[in-house]
């Protein structure tokens, strides 16, 4: 399956079992493929791609952008966008690395892949640069383990020759 920018993709339930992590968002009730994910391809790395969870959840998720704006001036972890037709929470502040070998299908909407509009992959690309500019500083914005998903990720292209 060739992975593009522009789409949200459901993840294996394999990815889970391996990686370990009480903040990752995984496949829930009884292996349906929830939440989808937004695809941003690493920088640095082209074999990993970041995977921003997509929630419905929008009001619960306002009013914690609203007191992260009150605390900070500033919200960078949660983005609010348009996505097939509805407003969702996009939590880039659950952002995790994963490599193509878990990636299960695409998401669609009546047999039809969904994409995000340039400005919202635009606004979702710079903010995930920048929450992770501040990890590698020491500022950790995000809850899941990186670091650790990022080495199990390492490992499974090591083992598996790429």
């Amino acid at each position: 399956m060739e992975i593009q920018q522009g789409y949200s993709y459901h993840i294996k339930d394999e990815f889970f079992d391996i990686v370990r992590d009480k903040y990752l968002m995984s496949n829930k009730e009884n292996r349906n493929y929830r939440p989808h994910f937004y695809a941003i391809q690493d920088k640095k790395n082209q074999a990993l791609y970041w995977m921003i969870p997509i929630s419905s959840q929008v009001e619960k998720y306002k009013s914690i952008i609203e007191k992260k704006k009150r605390k900070y001036g500033k919200c960078n972890t949660i983005i609010i966008g348009k996505f097939a037709g509805k407003e969702n929470a996009f939590l880039i502040q659950n952002a995790f690395p994963i490599i193509a070998k878990f990636f299960d299908h695409i998401h669609t909407v009546e047999n039809k892949p969904v994409t995000v509009h340039n400005e919202l992959n635009r606004i979702l690309t710079e903010n995930l640069r920048e929450v992770l500019a501040l990890y590698n500083r020491g500022i950790h914005l995000i809850y899941t383990d990186i670091a650790k998903v990022k080495m199990a990720m390492e490992q499974e292209m090591e083992n598996n020759g790429c």
